[in-house]
């Protein structure tokens, strides 16, 4: 049963927001493989299988963000094939009319599980590879799972999903573009995001090994706009440049609060999917309050919508209608306040910090004295970086 809101903790928006058209069901943090760049939270450990949802909560959650606008929904996690239940969650998002996408890394899902996923009504799967080549795939994953996500690949071609292959991009394997175009080709991928590393959560704690050269980024983008004009409309590239080396932000999540539900495996509710690093903001949870609300009535939601937040430069900047500040996560990681510009915009005082990360990317690995040591995202790792459940702590 969902409780009644707190109507002395309700906040009104300045001006009412459409409704939250994507929802992101992070369904576990659960996940077979470690990745470097995983953008789940540093201490996800803290969040088990006990603490997640239960079937029922979904159920409920799926059909209150479909009363409240939503047409999109997204199944997530970590991997969201751990859950005994996805074919029951897919199916009656299908039902109450969701347009339908799991992200998966490929394990869990074999014939009899695709096989169930269609007659659910499962519309699309997005599958992740790490790189082209069994090695640095299986490395940087920390697992044996190359072979097993080409099966995966030719199981969703059997079952006529649209092939949709994601892979991150970043300093380990930038250089590898053509390589990485060139399996989706072979593998009859119909879209193919390479989406450079975004630094957040754990590819945060690892930036120093992963933030590629300016160099070396140009040199990908070369390869990728000669592969898109060699192979048409065979195959639909997306590029996806890190913001660091860029003098304006992103809007964060195309708005704060605008389009994007993001509901976690225990059920917080957040407008991004990192935004629990946030200090001194309450998010609220599907268990104490319907989705209607939280969406446009919780503190949460409306803590950064509108500009009456902000601080200067922004309060005065004859550009904030189109980057609204730029990302909330990324300025509480890198200044210590939420509320502070984007240090990615050159305007921001706090610019410094980004012009001494990509400084120290254009350092060929030869010629750095200190290395440190990638750190994998495993469950031990989680719980020595954030002891106290600190995720600002472990990613200092």
């Amino acid at each position: 049963m969902t409780a009644p809101l707190n109507a002395a903790s309700a906040i009104a928006p300045a001006s009412q927001p459409g409704p939250p058209l994507w929802l992101l069901a992070e369904l576990t943090y659960r996940c077979p493989l470690h990745c470097v760049f995983c953008y789940n939270p540093v201490n996800f450990a803290r969040t088990g299988a006990e603490a997640e949802l239960s079937t029922a909560d979904w159920l409920r959650v799926l059909q209150e963000a479909r009363a409240a606008g939503s047409v999109q929904c997204g199944f997530s996690g970590g991997e969201p094939m751990v859950r005994d239940d996805l074919e029951v969650l897919v199916a009656e998002a299908h039902r109450l009319g969701f347009y339908t996408n799991l992200l998966t890394s490929g394990v869990g899902l074999t014939e009899a599980r695709a096989a169930a996923l269609k007659q659910a009504g499962l519309d699309h799967i997005q599958l992740s590879f790490q790189d082209s080549t069994k090695e640095l795939n299986d490395f940087l994953s920390n697992t044996k799972t190359f072979e097993l996500k080409r099966r995966t690949a030719q199981m969703i071609k059997a079952n006529g999903w649209p092939m949709v292959l994601n892979c991150v991009v970043h300093r380990l394997n930038i250089d590898y573009i053509g390589q990485i175009i060139e399996l989706a080709v072979e593998l009859g991928a119909e879209y193919l995001e390479l989406a450079n590393s975004q630094y957040y959560s754990w590819a945060e704690l690892n930036r120093d090994g992963l933030l590629p050269s300016r160099e070396q980024l140009e040199r990908a983008e070369r390869t990728t706009n000669a592969w898109r004009e060699k192979l048409g409309d065979r195959l639909r590239i997306f590029f996806v440049v890190p913001d660091y080396y860029e003098t304006r932000p992103k809007k964060c999540m195309n708005g704060w609060g605008n389009v994007f539900l993001t509901i976690t495996p225990d059920g917080t509710a957040l407008p991004c999917h990192t935004a629990k690093m946030i200090k001194g903001v309450d998010f609220p949870n599907v268990r104490d309050m319907g989705v209607q609300d939280i969406w446009y009535r919780s503190p949460g939601f409306n803590h950064f919508r509108g500009d009456a937040w902000m601080k200067e430069p922004c309060r005065t900047c004859p550009e904030k209608e189109k980057d609204l500040g730029g990302c909330r996560c990324q300025a509480m990681m890198l200044t210590g306040d939420a509320a502070n510009a984007d240090p990615v915009c050159d305007k921001s005082p706090h610019h410094h910090h980004i012009e001494d990360a990509v400084a120290y990317a254009q350092v060929p690995d030869a010629q750095r004295t200190v290395v440190k040591p990638l750190v994998f995202r495993d469950p031990k790792n989680s719980r020595a970086l954030s002891p106290a459940g600190s995720e600002e702590a472990a990613s200092s």
